[in-house]
């Protein structure tokens, strides 16, 4: 039997190590709990879904019947991709979920990412369960929920098929890791019309080929040579559980999602000009005026999946996106993200194009590296972000942007430091016009950095 750890509450989600800090009894208490929050906002129906790990299966039972015992009624989707259970959330007569996964972590972690009443919670919502589950003396309503299972597959994608055109037939390469994406995306794409060549569909938990995270080249490897070799035109891969596109070209070229947010904005301001494209701090300088130039209001903001989907709903945007692969599109869809959409998107516009591979490699790039992870102890990444605030000076810079950590712009590039909200790490992002001003600007940060906490280990 597991004891409850607050560490498992995160900003965005709940995450644990199934055996560790996460276990049935752990879900059962979830469940309860928020069922109780449904209940105090009038929602009588939880949706719940899980991706293809090992330990769903238990998991997700134990949350039904934790669901159950607060008193709502359960819609089971059984195994879905993410943005299955969001798409539920605004289809079926509920407006609240919660699906079952470990997103792109190892195997052995699973956890809860939820919708309440039509929000993705975060914060202090997610903290909430936990101090409700503390004071809650575990006993079950007088009356419980009941169960129905439902399969959403043919909704979700005759919606997609029914909205999403492509311009000409295509040959596309989709890598999905032995994530659950594997079980719909080709599917997905075959009934829009393209030919599919699979690599790695077969949902597998123990994810024994690479790591189902497109956000690392070293899981893209498989789809360049696919494309090296084979005669698909372009190249797809999805995370673990299909809220997040990886994109590559015909020639191996790894086309970022802050380089896809450029392509989608053009082609969403086409439709709604003047409209705000939000994006996070992690993003490319160059997708700001790319957006000005497209007659849109480029609004950069807080990296984080229920962060932008919040503030997407606040401004009423139609277009947001992530560096790390969650683009959500409000035009033409339900503003949550999608990797699976997000693809049928892209095909779409890259049909419209003799060769798609040359439009995506004509996009605005600069010299950058990837995400970075200076690694502390717990609370320490917090602590240096501040400390950096109130400290730091960056010598040739000429603004420094603190919605998320710090992104301190230069005429020539930005180097970002941000608090993970999920594990007790600092991000760093570096990016520039020439290897000598990414060197001079890394120096910067190298400096202040160290200046703060002598003995950090750094990653560049």
């Amino acid at each position: 039997m597991v004891a409850l750890s607050k560490t498992i509450f995160k900003a965005y989600d709940i995450r644990g190590v199934v055996g560790s800090t996460l276990d049935a009894g752990i879900a059962h208490k979830i469940g309860q709990a928020f069922g109780r929050a449904a209940l105090a906002k009038g929602e009588r129906k939880v949706a719940i879904g899980r991706d293809g790990r090992l330990s769903g299966p238990e998991l997700a039972a134990a949350l039904s019947d934790g669901l159950r015992a607060a008193g709502v009624d359960v819609i089971d989707l059984g195994m879905v991709a993410t943005p299955m259970l969001y798409f539920a959330t605004n289809v079926l007569d509920t407006r609240s979920g919660i699906m079952v996964t470990g997103s792109h972590n190892p195997p052995d972690y699973n956890g809860f990412k939820m919708v309440l009443a039509g929000e993705a919670i975060h914060g202090e919502a997610i903290t909430g369960l936990y101090d409700s589950i503390a004071a809650h003396d575990g006993s079950a309503a007088a009356q419980p929920g009941g169960y129905s299972t439902h399969d959403i597959r043919e909704a979700y994608i005759e919606r997609i098929v029914g909205d999403v055109k492509l311009a000409r037939p295509i040959k596309v390469a989709v890598d999905c890791g032995n994530g659950v994406a594997g079980a719909f995306a080709p599917a997905l794409f075959r009934a829009m019309g393209a030919e599919v060549v699979e690599l790695f569909c077969e949902v597998d938990g123990t994810f024994p080929n690479h790591h189902p995270d497109p956000a690392h080249p070293e899981n893209l490897q498989d789809l360049i040579r696919e494309l090296a070799s084979g005669d698909a035109e372009i190249g797809m891969a999805f995370d673990g559980d299909g809220d997040r596109l990886g994109l590559v070209t015909k020639d191996g070229q790894i086309i970022y999602p802050d380089r896809q947010m450029m392509l989608f904005a053009a082609e969403v301001l086409a439709r709604n000009p003047g409209a705000q494209i939000l994006y996070d701090v992690k993003c490319t300088r160059h997708l700001g005026p790319w957006i000005e130039q497209n007659g849109g209001q480029p609004l950069m903001w807080k990296t984080g999946h229920s962060l932008v989907k919040a503030k997407l709903r606040e401004t009423g945007a139609p277009l947001g996106g992530e560096m790390s692969g969650h683009i959500f599109f409000k035009d033409r869809w339900y503003g949550f993200d999608d990797g699976l959409y997000a693809g049928a998107r892209m095909l779409e516009l890259l049909t419209r194009e003799r060769d798609p591979s040359a439009v995506l490699n004509a996009l605005p790039i600069a010299t950058s590296t990837p995400e970075l992870h200076l690694h502390l102890q717990e609370g320490e990444n917090f602590t240096l972000i501040e400390t950096l605030r109130a400290d730091a000076t960056f010598p040739s810079s000429e603004r420094i942007v603190t919605i998320d950590g710090m992104r301190v712009e230069y005429r020539d590039g930005f180097g970002l430091a941000r608090s993970s909200n999920t594990t007790p790490v600092v991000v760093l992002r570096f990016e520039a016009e020439s290897p000598e001003a990414l060197a001079r600007i890394q120096a910067e940060f190298r400096n202040v950095i160290l200046a703060a906490k002598p003995d950090a280990q750094l990653p560049f």
